[in-house]
């Protein structure tokens, strides 16, 4: 069901919408961590350390994916907020078009430079060819990976947060039952894990994007709407740009950060392997969070209710901050029976990895949580500039600080010490953001603040 986000409560409203996001990430993030799970529990260590280490590398594809997904989801929420329907059928059909092409091209990408690039970082010859075979598989499954997110920002933009939960909590789990089937019936190794990947993310695109289409058809307009629209194109690229550089410079540090990791031996590839997937599991669900936020503002930007945006962030912030207080304590307390989830038996040397990268990460969540709902609002309101540079300036100082630290401390704890830094100067960068965004918006026609002379 289509929702508009600019009418009721904020924080309530705000909630409503992005608990089921939450949902979504959770069950999203059990591919990846399915993956790993299966393949260090019931394949081995080496198996754990290769799909671990072609997963920095697949975050590259995603991050053009996500790009694809918040161009489309921002403008069709100001599209939907504004009422303009005709416009908004045409931002699908544009961006769907925008994304078929840029899917091709990455394509041929990964066909031809995955294997140089898992030289460039470094991998050890012994996990080469596993981690060779699990990204060739995937990038032939890159068509569904874009426009189910294509499919999951039309359903945002429209207000509809369970949708995706549903398509997502029944694909995922089967995922898992797929991927032991693989591996444990028909011995098929790390292509067992990508292979499962690949079928169960093509059920659930497909079953998304017919039924996204089904709910567009619903929306009465006055006239037919173009295909294709360069102006509204411009508009999306605004937004997917700078949001693929974000995320395509974040896979890039990872990537960087990952062949000094490898550099420590398998043991520690191990570790890190497991420990990142539970950050991610984290982190990720705060940036849709954030994504949410972006499309409460966005709907609220385009209905001229400037007011609303900044009860969002205070909703949104209360949202996450309430998220991390459990994650934290599982991490903290309870992370060595996490990460022995992923592995067959007590390693020793992977485990201490692992356990000392959440100890040192899990405290500084509230701080990054805080960042990810700042740069959800300064990407909705299209603040773009602004969101490039805090996030630029996180990814910048984590590279070069696990550089330096670790050459310093001849350890990997020098790496996971570079998080908290980067997090924390990138957070007052977003708020201070924030803030000055809002205060623009508070002297516009139709302002709260303006009308009642509030700055």
């Amino acid at each position: 069901m289509n929702k508009d986000l600019t009418i009721g409560k904020p924080e309530t409203v705000l909630w409503r919408f992005c608990l089921p996001l939450f949902g979504s990430i959770v069950f999203q993030q059990l591919y990846n961590i399915a993956d790993s799970l299966v393949a260090g529990k019931f394949i081995g260590e080496n198996a754990l350390a290769a799909v671990g280490n072609s997963y920095e590398i697949t975050l590259i594809f995603i991050a053009f994916a996500f790009g694809c997904n918040m161009g489309c989801s921002v403008i069709v929420s100001q599209m939907f907020g504004a009422k303009d329907y005709v416009r908004l059928k045409t931002t699908v059909t544009t961006a769907c078009i925008f994304s078929a092409l840029l899917c091709l091209m990455l394509m041929v990408f990964g066909i031809l430079g995955c294997d140089p690039l898992l030289l460039l970082i470094h991998t050890p010859t012994d996990l080469l060819a596993d981690s060779a075979l699990y990204l060739d598989i995937y990038v032939w499954g890159l068509p569904f990976v874009f426009f189910y997110n294509i499919a999951t920002g039309i359903f945002s933009a429209l207000g509809d947060s369970k949708t995706p939960f549903y398509f997502l909590a029944v694909s995922s789990t089967s995922n898992i039952a797929v991927d032991i089937l693989f591996v444990q019936a028909f011995h098929m190794g790390v292509a067992g894990v990508a292979w499962a990947t690949f079928l169960c993310q093509g059920v659930s695109c497909i079953l998304a994007v017919l039924t996204v289409w089904k709910r567009l058809k619903q929306i009465k307009i006055s006239r037919k709407p173009a295909i294709f629209d360069f102006d509204i194109l411009k508009k999306i690229l605004v937004i997917a740009i700078p949001s693929i550089l974000q995320q395509s410079f974040v896979s890039v540090g990872n990537i960087m950060i990952q062949s000094i990791i490898n550099g420590f031996g398998a043991s520690v590839m191990a570790g890190y392997s497991a420990a990142v997937k539970l950050n991610n599991l984290l982190i990720t669900s705060f940036t849709t969070i954030g994504n949410g936020i972006s499309n409460f503002s966005a709907q609220n930007l385009g209905a001229h209710k400037y007011e609303r945006i900044q009860a969002g962030f205070k909703g949104g912030l209360k949202m996450i901050w309430s998220l991390c207080v459990p994650f934290c304590l599982a991490y903290i307390c309870l992370g060595k029976y996490l990460l022995l989830l992923f592995m067959k038996q007590d390693l020793t040397a992977a485990l201490l990895t692992g356990r000392q990268f959440l100890w040192i990460l899990a405290p500084f969540y509230f701080v990054v949580a805080a960042k990810l709902a700042a740069d959800g609002i300064l990407r909705g309101i299209g603040a773009m500039q602004k969101f490039m540079a805090a996030t630029f300036t996180d990814l910048i100082l984590r590279v070069v600080l696990a550089f330096l630290l670790s050459n310093l401390t001849g350890s990997p704890l020098g790496i996971w010490c570079a998080w908290p830094i980067g997090w924390t100067i990138a957070m007052m960068l977003s708020v201070t953001f924030y803030r000055k965004e809002y205060r623009k918006l508070s002297t516009l026609p139709g302002s709260i603040e303006k009308n009642t002379g509030r700055n």
